[in-house]
This record gives structure tokens, sequence and C-alpha cells, in this order.
């Protein structure tokens, strides 16, 4: 369009037109109105623990300041290891006081946000059976809800991952082959929730499954963060077909020690 010596009205239409017939263009999905709402809410969430965060770290930073180690106290013990640590140094607390007072509010708020969140999940349906996998809990349930919007619009479900930038980007030009990192294109959002299950099934999730296992598998032969890029990717898929079939997570069956000693 830009090589056009007229750049009109008419030569615009007519050009994307033309674009449109050659078919490199397809139909965009429109999520409805109430995944847009729940992708809403999630991002509200994520900002206002993502401003927690921040504000945490600037504390953290005053009291660096005048020689104090906070350490990695929870988030509900924040406040009061920071008023404990400031005792007795008037200048400090003035300082740090107000931040704490705006970190109170910020803590309220976030809950608010979370039960609305929790409440949501346990009125739909879909969101439960998700849960039913280890690793996946409301939030991740409720992102991959909000994003795919309507399975029946992915002919696989192994699609699901690259539409979510979880495949690897690849780069060739004649003799070159490049593959890279992830894409990370699509919904950052989900992309993100997914990683966190990963994690939480890799690291936290005690109970066997096969899908764990192969994660482990994996994270030993090539580390702990591809690994979880790995399962993340495998979630997608079978969140999506979990949904379109209706059908509850397979832990599968353990081997017996008997077996492993056999295999190894």
């Amino acid at each position: 369009m830009k090589t056009m010596p007229n750049k009109t009205d008419r030569n615009d239409a007519r050009a994307l037109a033309q674009i449109m017939r050659t078919g490199w263009y397809r139909q965009v999905h429109v999520k409805s109105r109430q995944c847009r709402l729940w992708r809403s809410l999630l991002v509200a969430r994520r900002t206002v623990l993502n401003e927690m965060r921040s504000m945490e770290n600037v504390v953290r930073a005053v009291l660096r300041e005048a020689g104090l180690k906070l350490g990695v106290p929870g988030r509900a013990a924040f406040a009061g290891r920071v008023r404990e640590l400031t005792e007795g140094d008037a200048r400090v607390t003035t300082l740090v006081e107000p931040l704490l007072a705006i970190l109170a509010t910020m803590l309220d708020q976030l809950a608010h946000l979370t039960k609305q969140v929790q409440d949501i999940v346990r009125q739909e349906a879909v969101c439960r059976r998700l849960m039913s996998v280890p690793g996946v809990g409301p939030i991740t349930a409720l992102a991959f809800r909000a994003t795919i919007d309507r399975p029946d619009r992915f002919r696989r479900s192994r699609d699901v991952g690259a539409h979510l930038g979880l495949t690897p980007a690849r780069y060739q030009s004649g003799e070159t082959d490049i593959q890279g990192k992830i894409s990370r294109c699509g919904d950052e959002l989900a992309r993100t929730a997914l990683y966190e299950a990963a994690h939480t099934l890799l690291v936290r999730s005690r109970k066997w499954s096969a899908l764990r296992a192969w994660g482990m598998k994996v994270a030993k032969a090539r580390g702990m963060a591809r690994a979880r890029v790995a399962v993340a990717r495998k979630l997608a898929v079978i969140l999506h077909r979990m949904w379109s079939d209706g059908a509850e997570f397979r832990f599968g069956k353990e081997p017996s020690a008997g077996v492993a000693r056999v295999s190894a």
C-alpha cells in the first residue's frame, strides 16, 4: 500500500479487499463479554499484587539504608516484622509507616479480589474440572477459561500451546535453521498462570502422576527451567482436551518398585 503513488481512501479500500482475498488473514475470535470481565478481574488482581511487591521492595531498600536486614517474612507478617526492626528508630519509622499503611490497604483489596475469583470458580463447572489437575488452582483455571473462551475454535488440542506462545520460535533461511526460545505470543496472563502451575506441579505436588514423572525426567535431562515450560505447554494441551471431552484428569498408573528396578 505504501508503494501506491496516490494514497486515497478508494485505493486503501481496494488494497484491503485484495489482502483479504489472498487469504493471509483469518477471522479474529472475539471473546464473550463474560470472559472479558473475568480477564479484567484477573488483570486487576495481578496489578495489585505487582504494586504490593514494588512497595515491599521500597520498604526493604529503606531498611537496608538504615543497616537493617528484613529477611523473607510472609506477606501477612511483613508489616509486623518491619515495625519490630524499626522500633526505637523514629526517623526510619516515620519513613516506613505511610508505606505500611498503603500495603495494609492493598492487602485487604487483594484478598477481596481473590475472593471474587474463588466465588466465580466455585460456580463454574469447567473451572472445577480443570482444577482436578495437580498444580492448577483457581487463578490458573479461570485464566485458561477466560482466554480460550470456546474450546471448539481449536481443531487440535496441541494448537493451544502454540496459541499461548509456549512453543519454540523457529528461524530458517537456506542453510540456517535456528530453533530458539518460546515465541511468547498470545495471552501473557494465561501463559504465566500455566508456568506457575507447572512449577507447583513439579516442586510442591507430592501425589504421583504420569505428567509429573515426565516433567521430572525432562528436568533431569535439560534442567528445571525448561521442564517448567515443557510441562506448562503439556498442561495447556491437557486442560483443553479435558474441557472438550468433559473428562477428568488421569493420574496414570504408578510403576511398581520391581518394574522400576528392571527398567533401570
